[in-house]
């Protein structure tokens, strides 16, 4: 194959410290998925608290990815803006700090007068102008906007749109585009709960948030199904289920952050409007952890 971006890649959270984003505890938490096969991070997406960090405090969490991040692994910045020049402008000065890929969400705040056109030429003049390649980022869920498939496959032609990460969960759109897109498309899987099947499908990876907290076991799920042992991927899928949903669906970045707590890592509290786990979700969190094994 000769996709650019292929593997499973950790959506990785932001700590922050006194409500300011600490680069030093990023590098802490990447130092120790360095020891997983991993392909690579991505930084500052949703689970990255993107929209909550300003471009300096972007540019210090993305200088600390790429200096800290083992030989090979790619770093892919979250690069999303609502104008077309300032999504731009970022991606070009995150990619002089050595990103490998801008994952790029449409803009949602006039939704309502964006037309497949309007989207088009948006993206269309991003991967014109951008330094790395583009990834789309389909999160309806989130932005409101789905990117249809017709739109995927018309920009999938642009020499620098390298791929997507589809977050909706399902995989109509995976099974509308794999099959007509050129090889080197990358197309990532952003659901937790879906990746085995997106793989079946034709996926080249993906970017989850629950590799956070279970990064061998997303790793290796894509190992096995590389090795065509797919009854033991399949137990590790049906044990992702119920992790992901509990940080992606029911108690979001701050659950996922809580779990991060327990198992070592640099989670903390996210930051403002954002508030922190309560006391029962944060019960909840550490008793399923329990329950899968990731908690003795």
């Amino acid at each position: 194959m000769n996709r650019p971006f292929e593997g499973i890649y950790i959506a990785l959270a932001t700590p922050f410290t006194d409500g300011q984003p600490d680069p030093a505890k990023l590098r802490d938490n990447i130092r120790k998925y360095n020891a997983v096969d991993l392909a690579g991070y991505l930084v500052l997406g949703t689970t990255g608290e993107s929209v909550s960090v300003s471009d300096t405090e972007a540019e210090a969490l993305v200088a600390a990815a790429v200096e800290t991040a083992a030989p090979g692994r790619k770093i892919i910045v979250g690069a999303g803006r609502e104008a077309t020049a300032l999504a731009l402008e970022f991606t070009n000065r995150m990619a002089t700090l050595g990103a490998a890929g801008a994952l790029v969400r449409p803009p949602m705040f006039f939704k309502s007068l964006l037309g497949q056109a309007a989207l088009v030429h948006h993206f269309w003049t991003l991967a014109d102008g951008s330094r790395m390649p583009i990834l789309l980022y389909n999160f309806p869920q989130l932005t409101g906007i789905g990117l249809e498939s017709e739109l995927v496959l018309e920009l999938s032609g642009h020499p620098n749109v390298a791929g997507l990460k589809d977050s909706s969960g399902h995989l109509a759109l995976l099974q509308e585009v794999v099959p007509y897109v050129d090889s080197r498309f990358s197309f990532l899987i952003g659901a937790g709960s879906a990746v085995l099947p997106g793989l079946l499908l034709g996926a080249s990876g993906g970017i989850l948030a629950v590799a956070n907290v279970m990064p061998d076991q997303c790793a290796a799920l894509y190992r096995l199904f590389r090795q065509g042992k797919l009854d033991e991927a399949l137990g590790l899928q049906r044990g992702l289920v119920a992790v992901n949903r509990a940080v992606t669906e029911t108690y979001g970045i701050p659950g996922l952050k809580h779990a991060l707590d327990l198992l070592g890592y640099h989670g903390g509290p996210p930051r403002a409007p954002l508030p922190p786990l309560g006391p029962g979700g944060r019960q909840r969190i550490e008793t399923l952890l329990r329950e899968v094994g990731l908690l003795r």
